[in-house]
């Protein structure tokens, strides 16, 4: 019941008790600047880790999904390889597609290490096969065991060495974002609590006047609590504001590439960024209001 009344106080307001906290002065900056500062960070760090989760997702998907079959044979057998290896993989359950890279496309994707003129048809650089599973998947144990003995050249890889490292990597990121966003609201639920242990030490004397004429300790803390969530919310909306701004200005997929994978707020990620000025206040008033309290007592 004290904890609805105190929720009822912070809505409807009380001026005489609000009288007790003074409107400004260093506890209220320092309530507004870290509740603007810290909701700042929580947008990047929710960023972060909402990105690692698609970049997992996404990393996952598409390579547990795709497998590459390299044929290393001599030139004059290439070709019967290629065909060959062709052969068994539209045979095998589970695979949809297969085909083999043109060599416009193997040149493109040695580019990057030996330039774009490497001249692909001259050198004796293995024929690569792209392959596409169905949802169900195909048995590579079974394919290798197949591919040996029809296809001597071939070696498959179904990038399961690349994936599980890669999907390590992006859930331990999206991971510490989390731990990132619950350390911010720690860090603010300590601030708020040292201003408002300063600011109750301040109006020692106001408070032991308010008791002498009958006041209650709950009535005292209610100013404090109220005061103290509003400036948290308002710092936080603002530095909520000014974080999704800037995430805002980030480059996304199609001007820097593959790499990244668009740092912001996409479908119901937007709910958790709207979420960030609320939990603020939440974590201001339990703050808050713990402090109030404690410090009253030991005021007694």
């Amino acid at each position: 019941m004290t904890r609805l009344a105190d929720l009822l106080a912070l809505v409807t307001g009380d001026r005489q008790a609000d009288r007790v906290v003074p409107p400004t002065g260093i506890s209220a900056w320092l309530t507004l600047f870290t509740a603007g500062a810290m909701a700042f960070l929580t947008v990047f760090a929710l960023a972060l880790s909402l990105a690692a989760g698609r970049l997992a997702d996404r990393w996952g998907e598409e390579l547990a999904r795709s497998a590459t079959l390299r044929i290393s044979a001599p030139q004059d057998q290439m070709e019967a390889q290629t065909r060959a290896a062709l052969k068994v993989l539209e045979e095998t359950p589970g695979i949809a597609t297969a085909r083999a890279l043109s060599p416009a496309e193997q040149r493109a994707l040695l580019a990057p290490w030996f330039g774009p003129d490497l001249p692909v048809e001259t050198l004796p650089i293995p024929q690569l096969i792209e392959i596409v599973e169905t949802d169900e998947g195909f048995d590579p144990a079974g394919l290798r065991l197949r591919l040996q003995a029809e296809v001597p050249g071939a070696l498959l890889d179904d990038h399961t060495r690349w994936r599980r490292p890669l999907v390590r990597a992006a859930d331990s990121l999206r991971l510490l974002g989390w731990i990132s966003i619950g350390l911010i609201g720690a860090a603010t639920a300590a601030m708020i609590t040292l201003a408002a242990n300063a600011s109750l030490a301040a109006n020692a004397q106001v408070i032991a006047v308010l008791r002498l004429v009958g006041a209650t300790d709950h009535y005292i803390a209610s100013a404090f609590v109220r005061r103290f969530t509003l400036r948290a919310l308002g710092g936080a909306l603002l530095g909520t504001v000014l974080g999704l701004g800037a995430v805002a200005l980030l480059p996304d997929t199609s001007d820097a590439g593959d790499f990244l994978t668009g740092l912001g707020f996409h479908g119901a990620g937007w709910l958790w960024a709207v979420l960030i000025p609320p939990l603020a206040a939440l974590v201001a008033f339990a703050a808050t209001r713990y402090a109030a309290l404690r410090t009253l007592r030991e005021l007694a």
